[in-house]
């Protein structure tokens, strides 16, 4: 693969229903972002890096993504946020996210990872428990596309293939 990629990722919580009689309603916030990106390859672990830009703030978000094999996936986040998330297979990993606005304690419990590495596309599908502070807060996934920016046919209205 090249250096130059695009990588789409798109992110779902549903949020946990605690007790329908105090009024809590489950939610359902998705997200899909598609941007550029510089992609390498060493020692078998591939490297995703990008910016993230925040309106109506004036720093950005450095992010690297690390695939590892087929069982582990990071993801490290640095400037305005900070947290380095480890997704491992059947595995809870328990992080600290960091805000303008404070730092929480992150939990994700990976229940299924899916990870496929061709010559040309990278896709990652990855179902996780969230809690914050210790308390469940949601069932999420994440999908991800990584593929060279000439070969992105699907920006132009269709949708990228994932891993199913």
């Amino acid at each position: 693969m090249t250096k130059d990629v695009l990588v789409s990722i798109s992110g779902k919580h549903i949020d946990i229903m605690n007790d329908p009689a105090e009024g809590y309603e489950t939610g359902d916030d998705a997200i899909e972002v598609v941007t550029p990106a510089d992609y390498y390859c060493r020692n078998g672990k591939h490297y995703i890096i990008y910016d993230e830009v925040f309106e109506g703030t004036a720093g950005t978000v450095k992010n690297k993504i690390k695939i590892t094999g087929t069982d582990m996936v990071e993801i490290m986040k640095s400037g305005l946020t900070s947290s380095h998330m480890i997704f491992e297979k059947n595995k809870k990993n328990l992080t600290y996210y960091k805000t303008p606005y404070g730092q929480m304690l992150v939990g994700v419990n990976t229940k299924k990872m899916e990870i496929s590495v061709e010559d040309d596309k990278i896709g990652v599908l990855v179902d996780y428990e969230l809690d914050v502070n210790h308390e469940p807060l949601a069932d999420c996934k994440i999908k991800m596309s990584i593929m060279p920016k000439e070969s992105a046919e699907w920006i132009k209205g269709a949708s990228p293939e994932y891993v199913s």
